[in-house]
């Protein structure tokens, strides 16, 4: 079974690249708008200040891959849950999320559908 682990830009692609390598997954990046070339499926979501949208490469992802979603900081869960659904679009199943931080009083967790989220530092 292929397993991928994705990064959300920016600071997600710090610690993506290192923990897929150290894991032997491959690793896919998910950008803002404009910034990948070539072929994109994309994602829009609401922020507490407006509206963005991630990017993924047609054909990153495979029907039945899974997929670990990384990122720096988990606060509403709008950008995690983005990613998530870009993912199962792609045919990719999610099977955990992981964050350096968490704002747990902003209740992004609950967004998550009860995928697992792995926190180093809860910050409250």
């Amino acid at each position: 079974m292929v397993f991928l682990l994705t990064g959300i830009e920016a600071r997600g692609f710090i610690f993506g690249p290192p923990i897929a390598l150290a894991i032997g997954a491959k690793f896919v990046p998910l950008r803002k708008p404009k910034k990948l070339p070539g072929e994109v499926i994309s994602e829009e979501y609401t922020l507490e200040y407006g509206s963005d949208r991630l990017e993924m490469h047609v054909g990153a992802v495979n029907k039945g891959e899974r997929a670990l979603v990384v990122d720096d900081l988990i606060a509403t869960g709008g950008t995690l849950c983005a990613a998530m659904n870009l993912l199962e679009r792609a045919g990719a199943e999610i099977v955990e999320c992981a964050c350096l931080i968490e704002l747990p009083e902003l209740k992004g967790r609950d967004r998550l559908h009860g995928k697992p989220l792995h926190v180093l530092v809860e910050y409250h």
